[in-house]
Formats: structure tokens, sequence, C-alpha cells
């Protein structure tokens, strides 16, 4: 087990928890407000060498979210964050053969391989060195991915808690000894976009196992805040966090987002490949969307934009509760309206709504950042963490 993450866990100051959404480029808006973030609390703080894995005590995350939250964990900063996604972007989006496309649109070996070498030569191993674990004692912070299980129909959020049930190392298929590497790509292994991931558990024994890994936002949890909140706090995982909003912070960060309304739609119009091609994603927008809403009810919304038109922004006013409980923990949202009036409202009235709300979205990296970088300069300000700064 690693002593300083232990010790990190059981420590009884005030808790920090970051969530990064799914979303594939785009995750360089998140990239950009975390960068806004961790500028300020360098500055505020006195620390111009302080990166996030020194602030947050647990970070976690979906698809490329799920990346973000490794770099992050294996101690990166923003900088070299933003580098990986600038400079890595048309090689993470490397077109499969023609062949290849009847199952998937991308090659999985070019992201595989930058995952590999960026998250080794972060933690200190020399070039060649074999890959990073799970379990491995440089990673600073409490660390959750999020993936799909395909094999067993489940979602899996994976962890490097060292009291994990499934991370104890007597166990031959034990957690903690899978690549990490390996365990961010499967957390990105969207359908249709890219192959599965194959992971081996208990290799070289007789108990030898595979399951098959795609994108953890296939599952209701590309907003993961609340999954986190839940690892931090239930008792079967053993972190046992204290809650109150003076105790606990919950930082969600996202990749944009905008209703997909379709004026006109007739009746007529919805048929199976109608369905195919808008269910999914229309399920898990409404999940992120209600994850959102939970985090806001049981937490106290300190930023956030509004959700629908009856249920607001929940945001917390001094003297008016706005539901009937206990807040269990603070909580900050983070998300930009990449809609044309949500661009607009942000002073970018050039960029198209549509160079900036696809996964693969590589061509227009710049516009990408323009976005966060905007959305940054409006919404964030530090006394968003006040109490925990």
């Amino acid at each position: 087990m690693s002593s300083q993450l232990l010790a990190r866990i059981d420590s009884p100051a005030p808790k920090k928890i970051l969530a990064c959404d799914g979303g594939g480029i785009l995750g360089l808006i998140s990239v950009e407000i975390l960068a806004r973030i961790e500028a300020d609390l360098r500055a505020k703080l006195g620390k111009p060498d302080l990166v996030l894995a020194d602030w947050f005590d647990f970070v976690c995350g979906t698809s490329t979210g799920a990346m973000i939250a490794a770099c992050i964990s294996a101690g990166m900063s923003t900088d070299r964050i933003r580098e990986f996604y600038v400079g890595s972007g048309e090689q993470m989006f490397d077109k499969a053969s023609v062949f290849k496309r009847l199952h998937y649109s991308y090659n999985d070996e070019p992201l595989a391989k930058t995952l590999r070498d960026e998250l080794n030569d972060a933690l200190g191993y020399a070039p060649g060195a074999s890959p990073a674990t799970l379990g491995d004692e440089r990673l600073r912070t409490l660390l959750m991915m999020v993936m799909r299980n395909h094999t067993t129909d489940s979602p899996w959020p994976v962890s490097n808690n060292p009291r994990a049930k499934y991370n104890q190392l007597a166990r031959k298929d034990c957690n903690l000894r899978l690549p990490l590497w390996q365990l961010a790509r499967a957390s990105t292994a969207a359908p249709t976009y890219f192959p599965p991931e194959v992971v081996t558990f208990a290799p070289g024994t007789p108990d030898e196992y595979q399951f098959i890994f795609v994108d953890g936002g296939v599952t209701t949890y590309n907003h993961a805040a609340f999954l986190a909140f839940q690892m931090a706090t239930a008792a079967p995982y053993k972190v046992n966090w204290a809650t109150g909003t003076d105790r606990m912070l919950i930082v969600s960060v996202g990749t944009g987002g905008a209703a997909k309304a379709r004026p006109g739609l007739e009746a007529g119009d919805l048929n199976i490949l109608d369905h195919a091609k808008n269910i999914p994603s229309a399920l898990m927008n409404a999940a992120s969307a209600g994850w959102d809403m939970a985090c806001r009810v049981l937490g106290e919304c300190r930023h956030g934009g509004p959700i629908d038109r009856e249920f607001g922004d929940m945001v917390a006013v001094p003297g008016e509760p706005n539901w009937t409980g206990a807040k269990q923990f603070a909580y900050v949202r983070y998300d930009p309206d990449v809609s044309r009036q949500g661009l607009d409202d942000l002073g970018l009235p050039e960029i198209d709504p549509a160079s900036v709300q696809t996964l693969d979205s590589i061509k227009f990296i710049p516009e990408i950042q323009h976005v966060g970088n905007a959305y940054a300069t409006t919404h964030f300000d530090l006394d968003h963490f006040r109490g925990f700064v």
C-alpha cells in the first residue's frame, strides 16, 4: 500500500474532489478551465509550482475525463496536459482502415502508446520501462476512472483506493496491478469511434481471464461527481470522509453542452435508424443532468448554469434553504453552453457551434481552447472555493 496515499486519505483536513466529464478532444475545454483554476491557486497560495494534485485529494473522470484525471494524479501541470492534447490530437484520432471502419472509425494504437509514454514519464519512469500500474506509489491523489465492462454488462468505477475490496494485493486479480494507461484507454473506448479494450486479469496464473471494456460514457456516469461522493463516503469503500459544506468540496468540470432541439420534427420521422442515432446521446445527457441535479440538491451549489427552466441553477442564497435536508458538501459546476446563444454570450460569435460539439473535432482545436478560456475568464472565481483555500 502507498503510505503517502493512505496518509492523505486519513488526514482530518477538509477534502477537495475534482470530477471531469467525458467528451473526446472537447476535453481541452476542461483543461483550459482547470488551467485557470491552477493559475489562480498558485497566485493565491504563493506557490508558483503548484499542480492540481497538490490541492485536490481525489480526482476522477470518465472517458477523456479519465485521461485528464490520471494525468493530474500523476502530477502533471495543466500546461503539460494541454501540450499532450494539442500535440497528440490528430494522433489520437488516427483514421482506421476502410475495412476496420465497419467496426470503428479510429485506431487505438497511437492513443495507447501516447498514454503509456506520457504517464510513465510523469511518474519518473525511464524510457522503455514497464508501464506504470494503477497501484503506483507515485500517484499523488486518490484516483477513479469510470468505464463500462461490456462482458459483465456493468459500469466499473476503478480506483487506486488501497482499502477497496478488489485492490487487495493478496488477490491474484488485484486491480492495482493493472496498467494505468490501459485503464485510461478503456475508459475512452467510445463505441463506433475506437475498438474496445481487452484487459487481462490474474495474468500468468491458472485463473487468468479477460474482460472487454468500452467507454465509461456509455454508462450513466459521464458526469461522475456524485459517484465520487459515494466512493468518498459510503462504508463499503472504506474511505469514510466527513461531509458538510466546510468539510468537502466537489468541483465538476464539463466539456460543453447544448440542447439538440429539433424544430419541425414529426412523429413519422422517428424510425429505427433515427432512434439508433439519437437515443444513446439522449440517455447520456439526461443522466448527466440528473447527477448534476442530485449534486445541487444535496450540495451547496456555489456556481453552475441553469439545468432547465423549472429547476434553474439552484445556486445557494444565504438564509434561503433550497431543499429540506442538510447540505452534504460544497459544489461547483463548470460547463460551457456551446449553443449559438451560449457562444455569443461568451463573446465568441465567430465560432461555429458545430465545430465545438463533437468529440473528434480535431480540426478545431484552437476554437475549443477559446471556448474553455472564455468560459474560465467569465465564470471562474476563487470565491467559489471559499473555506477551502
